[in-house]
């Protein structure tokens, strides 16, 4: 859960977020893996252009601050609330975590390899 909304995963809330309608938000939420995957992927052309995301009717500038704030919030809510996402990261111990599937350009991604694995190891740091 985050915010009162149901997320069967991460990639299904991230990619929630290039829905400006808070009913089809809930319902990719509700997705996880590919599924999720495609259904963000229909609205890439629209949220690329504005380079604006959307969570609860309320607008994200993909480069501002707020935004950087929600992934913040997102992810504490997802280590708090999950037990073996907790273990599967305090695992890594102090290894710098890397992540090569994803994108590094901001203008082209909700979120970028950077901004996950720094994410990470705060959290992890925090948890420790």
């Amino acid at each position: 859960m985050f915010d009162g909304v149901h997320c069967s995963s991460m990639e299904g809330f991230l990619q929630s977020l290039k829905y400006k309608d808070p009913n089809e938000q809930s319902r990719v939420c509700g997705l996880s893996g590919w599924d999720a995957k495609r259904a963000g992927g229909e609205q890439d052309n629209v949220w690329k252009h504005e380079q604006t995301l959307w969570w609860q009717g309320e607008s994200y500038d993909r480069h501002g601050d707020k935004y950087q704030k929600l992934l913040d919030r997102v992810y504490r809510a997802l280590a708090h609330q999950n037990t073996d996402f907790r273990e599967a990261l305090l695992s890594t111990g102090n290894e710098i975590l890397t992540h090569k599937v994803g994108k590094s350009n901001p203008y082209d991604t909700c979120l970028t390899e950077n901004e996950l694995c720094t994410r990470l190891m705060c959290i992890r740091s925090e948890l420790q």
